[in-house]
């Protein structure tokens, strides 16, 4: 690829990678991190029966848990849905699947996928039947430990502070949160920009994500998430 090749895109070009049943990974922590425009462009789109794999399902008007509550996800694979009653209300109704990771075996799943590796081994939740319900157990040094398997995704959507035109990505603060995992996890890696740079302009010190991951750039139209968390 020549190094001038730009991977900045626009939101049309972008919308033959989603498509119904497909399996979405995301960014975001209470949709924090989550890219907004991507989202609001899958309402829009009217894609449904999702698979969907990320911290949690946000609230049910800020990120990914607009597409639940318009019950166009068929299954989530999360560390918890709390902050999204109609989430728990479905899953209670058998209409969303739900699998819970723990946060940190989540991630380790995710980043796990991203290098190449079929999965990890771990003892959290060995005597927990809620956790280990169908997992499959391995003794190593006469102690037991659970099997995860390794969490990848069709398409995995980001946000980012800033990107350059290669897909070298920085992000802001507690914003990062998941990003990066999901950016090396995904068969397809879109990014929401809050701001696209030139070339070199970028610290390499800085960056967090090599353009590597990356194939699609678009330019946010804004966040949606600043309300859930900071008062007036």
């Amino acid at each position: 690829m020549s190094y001038h090749h730009s991977k900045r895109s626009s939101y049309e070009r972008i919308r033959h990678f989603f498509r119904d049943e497909m399996t979405l990974m995301f960014g975001g922590f209470g949709g924090v991190g989550s890219p907004p425009t991507i989202l609001n462009h899958l309402l829009e789109w009217g894609v449904k029966d999702l698979t969907i794999i990320g911290n949690d399902t946000g609230f049910p008007h800020i990120g990914i848990g607009q597409l639940i509550a318009q019950n166009r996800v068929r299954k989530v694979i999360a560390s918890h849905i709390g902050s999204n009653p109609i989430a728990g209300r479905l899953m209670s109704e058998g209409k969303l699947e739900v699998e819970f990771s723990p946060q940190g075996i989540l991630a380790e799943r995710i980043r796990a996928g991203g290098v190449g590796l079929k999965g990890i081994v771990s003892d959290i939740g060995v005597d927990d039947p809620y956790l280990n319900n169908g997992k499959t157990f391995l003794e190593i040094d006469g102690d037991r430990y659970i099997y995860e398997s390794a969490l990848v995704a069709e398409v995995g959507i980001v946000f980012a502070k800033k990107a350059d035109p290669f897909g070298n990505l920085i992000y802001d603060k507690s914003a990062r949160n998941t990003n990066p995992l999901i950016a090396m996890a995904a068969d397809i890696t879109i990014v929401e920009a809050e701001e696209v740079v030139g070339y070199g302009e970028l610290d390499p010190e800085e960056i967090v994500t090599s353009g590597v991951f990356v194939d699609h750039i678009v330019l946010s139209k804004g966040v949606d998430w600043r309300w859930a968390w900071e008062t007036k």
